[in-house]
């Protein structure tokens, strides 16, 4: 299920794209990237709808994904 990131406390926002953020395989490749900049760039991200907040609630978890690998009946 989609959930509106604007449905969602600006703190709590912060903190899943944090944790999201620094999940092990989100790796920027050779140069660092600040969390901050990484931050921006989901939210950046959300804002233009290429990325969606799904949770799943079978596993009651959350993640981050694109737009265009959801399945077309959501």
């Amino acid at each position: 299920m989609i959930i509106p990131f604007e449905q969602l406390d600006a703190s709590t926002l912060q903190n899943l794209l944090e944790e999201y953020a620094t999940r092990e395989g989100t790796e920027y490749g050779e140069c660092e990237v600040e969390l901050s900049e990484k931050v921006t760039s989901l939210r950046r991200q959300l804002q233009s709808g290429e990325v969606v907040i799904w949770f799943e609630p079978g596993e009651e978890s959350v993640n981050l994904v694109l737009a265009q690998d959801l399945p077309t009946d959501v």
